[in-house]
């Protein structure tokens, strides 16, 4: 086997461990995630919700001050789910959820689009 073939070899092997090392981590469902998935559904929209007001003000669609109290928003909504789960051994109930995500739409749309 000749220098190129080796290295040619080297590098698609290191391409395939890098492909199977470099799955998001948010493709694997961790046990608590699926024990708790009104939870997990919820926390996922805060998450993505701080995403998208940090795009907008990159974006100069809203201001840093309006992203302040949009991320206020959004936590004073975690602290009512963790609130909630903490009065039913962890998990929220389906009306929970419900009001939670009605919170999260209200602030989603003052987010824009």
């Amino acid at each position: 086997m000749n220098t190129t073939t080796r290295i040619t070899m080297t590098l698609a092997a290191f391409a395939t461990l890098g492909a199977l090392f470099s799955a998001p981590a948010s493709a694997q469902e961790t046990q608590w995630q699926k024990d708790h998935p009104r939870r997990t559904e919820v926390n996922d929209r805060v998450q993505n919700q701080n995403k998208r007001i940090t795009k907008e003000v990159k974006e100069g669609e809203i201001s840093k001050t309006q992203a302040k109290t949009l991320r206020a928003n959004d936590k004073t909504i975690r602290g009512e789910e963790k609130a909630m789960a903490s009065q039913d051994k962890g998990h929220i109930t389906k009306t929970d959820q419900r009001a939670l995500n009605q919170q999260l739409n209200q602030n989603s749309q003052a987010i824009g689009k």
